[in-house]
């Protein structure tokens, strides 16, 4: 399985608003430069977050957006959820009925068993985590370099 730009780009726009929005909300548009990628893609990313309780947007000229939660309340696991939707690697264990060997499958558990894997390691990182890891790497304080 391969996590889409969604993912990716959903999870480099919420570190991105962890890091610059701590003291005002943060403008798409600065994101999209920072992060290289475009505004109309991010606005979608953003309305789907937005949607789930993940960011809050302030409307007028010092508008933006800013985390709805604390960066240590969200996790990877949970925006790739949101914005990917199936969290199966392959159909079979998402809808049992697109395979009438579903029941007698050896392979079917192990599929689940990964797809479970990837996403308690998802689920156990933080946004708080990622901008953590970025200072103790000893990088320079580029807020908003791309991570992924």
């Amino acid at each position: 399985m391969r996590l889409t730009t969604r993912s990716r780009y959903g999870t480099r726009m919420a570190l991105d608003i962890a890091q610059n929005g701590q003291n005002a909300p943060v403008r798409i548009s600065d994101i999209a430069e920072r992060q290289g990628v475009s505004v109309k893609y991010l606005e979608k990313l953003i309305r789907e977050l937005k949607l789930a309780g993940f960011i809050r947007s302030k409307r007028g000229p010092r508008g933006g957006h800013m985390l709805a939660k604390e960066p240590g309340e969200i996790t990877v696991g949970e925006i790739v959820r949101v914005l990917e939707g199936d969290v199966s690697l392959v159909e079979c264990t998402g809808d049992e009925s697109v395979c009438d060997r579903t029941d007698t499958c050896l392979t079917r558990s192990l599929w689940q068993q990964a797809a479970e894997a990837m996403y308690e390691k998802l689920n156990s990182i933080t946004l708080a985590d990622l901008m953590a890891d970025v200072k103790e790497c000893g990088e320079p304080d580029k807020i908003g370099t791309p991570l992924f």
